[in-house]
Formats: structure tokens, C-alpha cells, sequence
């Protein structure tokens, strides 16, 4: 079968590097969750991951401001959760009430857990170079926290449109790298 052609803005759909993930953050006060499917893992001890944050959104000052939040890790079952929380703003709603969330203390950052979630981890902001042009911040994880559910996370993954794929059956194949 030959292959077409693809649609440039829509490459992101083919490349979606890992899970939607939950980021939340606090300032005066006030707490935030944002939707978030543009990150990627840069190092691994510390770990170092990197995110896009639209400048357009309440997050990326609260972040610039902070330099903190946590990145949550929600499961299928709150997919329609996660979709609302990604349509709605910060600047006006409280998220945590709208959207039923428990926040939980953090040890290492201001900005709370969401206890839904699977697992949390607290960042902090280390690098911003790449704010002004792309968008993209560098945290580096210095708490990390999971809640066992069994054999198989089942994580929801972005394709756009309103389509999620969902993470199901596990693989393994022997690897020689110690």
C-alpha cells in the first residue's frame, strides 16, 4: 500500500511522547491544574524532564513566578476529568473543587499532589532558556511518589481531536544492558 501524505500540524499526533499528565502549581494562595501531553524525559539520575507550557496559559506565569509545581499522573478512569480540566482556565475556576480533586501535601514543593492520581512527582523549574521561543521548561524531579495498582497502569495518551489511546497490555522481551 503506498503511503500519503501527512498533514505537518498534526505530526505531534504520531510522536506523542508519553502520558497526559496533570501539572499543578500554587501562588498567592491559589492553586492550578493544567492538562499537559508535550513533555519528554531528558536525564535519568536526577531526572530531568522537559514540558511545554503555552505561554497562553495561566500555568506558564505561575511557573516562571514559582519555579515549582508537580507533575500528576492520572489513570483512564478519570479521563473525562483530565478533558475538562484541559478546557477550562485557571485564571477564573478553581479546578481542584470543579473537577472533585483531593490535593495532598507535597514534601518538597509548595504546589499539591493530586491523590487521584497514580503518581506525583515534585519538580522544580532549573532551566528556562528555551521559555521565550519554545515554550519549554526543564524540571528536574526531586520527589517522586506511586500508588501500586497492580500489574498494568492504565495511562491515557493524546492523538488530538478528542482521542485518547490507552495504554493495556505490557510486553517484555530480555534486554542484555545491565
Amino acid at each position: 500500500m503506498a503511503k500519503k501524505k501527512f498533514p505537518l500540524a498534526h505530526v505531534y499526533r504520531l510522536l506523542e511522547p508519553g502520558p497526559v499528565v496533570l501539572v499543578t502549581t500554587a501562588h498567592a494562595g491559589r492553586t492550578n491544574i493544567m492538562a499537559m501531553s508535550w513533555h519528554m524525559m531528558i536525564d535519568f539520575e536526577p531526572p530531568i524532564v522537559g514540558c511545554v507550557v503555552s505561554d497562553r496559559s495561566h500555568t506558564f506565569g505561575i511557573l516562571r513566578k514559582t519555579k515549582e509545581c508537580v507533575i500528576n499522573i492520572p489513570t483512564v478512569d478519570m479521563v473525562k476529568k483530565v478533558v475538562g480540566i484541559g478546557s477550562t482556565s485557571g485564571r477564573s475556576v478553581d479546578k481542584f473543587k470543579r473537577f472533585a480533586l483531593t490535593p495532598g501535601a507535597a514534601s518538597y514543593v509548595k504546589a499539591p499532589l493530586i491523590e487521584e492520581c497514580y503518581a506525583n512527582l515534585e519538580c522544580t523549574l532549573i532551566d528556562t532558556r528555551g521559555a521565550a521561543r519554545y515554550n519549554l521548561f526543564i524540571l528536574k524531579v526531586h520527589k517522586a511518589w506511586v500508588r501500586p495498582l497492580g500489574k498494568i497502569v492504565r495511562t491515557i495518551h493524546h492523538c488530538g481531536r478528542g482521542r485518547f489511546r490507552v495504554d493495556g497490555s505490557m510486553i517484555t522481551v530480555p534486554s542484555t544492558i545491565k
